[in-house]
């Protein structure tokens, strides 16, 4: 399913390394756009001969991708989708990484009044009864999941008067609703990472339905015996070692720290 293979490639050299095959690994743009992958990439290599080729989409392509076999494993942030990839038997299990949060985001006046919310329901409430514009990613993403969830708990249909579905990555989606003075849900990662915030800022946070949580799945070989499955188990054990605790918590932005390690013992 080469048609599947739609995204950008980011590619370390390497040499010398210790598996015959590079290891393709689908992730989120929300990860990528954290600029944590840059941080990570060379240790990896470094500590494991791996060269990992990140894919960046949303997580709904990437958990696709993920059942045609054309990654060796994915790194997502839907729990729900997670859990179903692994019960059909696309992947092996599931093993929580780390995690960060979700945050709303819009026009520093805050016409809606958002700031004064009791939950992120109140707070997209108030953004429909003022109809006011909202970019919404709308590409089948975590994000986007997430997002479509907490509509459906403030019981509100967007209307396409206010409602924009840019059906990008988080950054372009950042672009757009910068670019229109609007609100938008990011990742807080993602939001740090911004660098056109325009008069955009965050006003929303806390609620603990914005928790965030990313896991990594290896794909089943079963299904796929091409992947590279002694690859995907090398880069699990990396990923939920001290050196990765200690990059992961360390990473941060204007003294921000964007994702909390939270790796379980084992795989689940």
């Amino acid at each position: 399913m080469k048609s599947l293979l739609t995204g950008l490639w980011v590619a370390l050299a390497t040499t010398g390394t210790a598996f015959a095959e590079d290891l393709k690994l689908a992730v989120t743009t929300s990860f990528q756009n954290s600029g944590l992958a840059e941080v990570l990439l060379p240790a990896i290599k470094e500590d494991t001969g791996l060269d990992v080729q990140l894919l960046v989409v949303g997580t709904g392509q990437a958990i696709r991708l993920g059942e045609a076999g054309d990654v060796d494993a994915v790194l997502v942030h839907s729990r729900a989708a997670e859990e179903a990839f692994v019960a059909a038997g696309h992947g092996t299990h599931r093993r929580e990484i780390m995690y960060n949060d979700f945050v709303l985001i819009g026009p520093a006046g805050d016409p809606a009044g958002i700031k004064a919310a009791a939950t992120a329901a109140d707070a997209l409430a108030r953004i429909s009864d003022a109809s006011a514009a909202f970019v919404s990613r709308g590409d089948d993403s975590g994000t986007h999941k997430a997002e479509k969830r907490l509509w459906a708990s403030a019981d509100v249909t967007p209307a396409a008067n206010w409602y924009r579905e840019a059906g990008a990555g988080m950054g372009a989606a950042l672009n757009i609703a910068a670019g229109m003075n609007a609100y938008i849900m990011s990742d807080r990662a993602s939001w740090l990472n911004f660098g056109n915030k325009a008069d955009l800022a965050l006003l929303f946070a806390g609620d603990p339905v914005l928790f965030n949580q990313y896991a990594f799945l290896p794909v089943n070989p079963k299904n796929h015996p091409h992947v590279n499955a002694k690859g995907a188990e090398a880069l699990e054990g990396w990923l939920t070692s001290d050196r990765a605790q200690g990059l992961i918590d360390g990473y941060q932005i204007n003294g921000e720290t964007l994702f909390t390690f939270n790796a379980t013992p084992a795989a689940q």
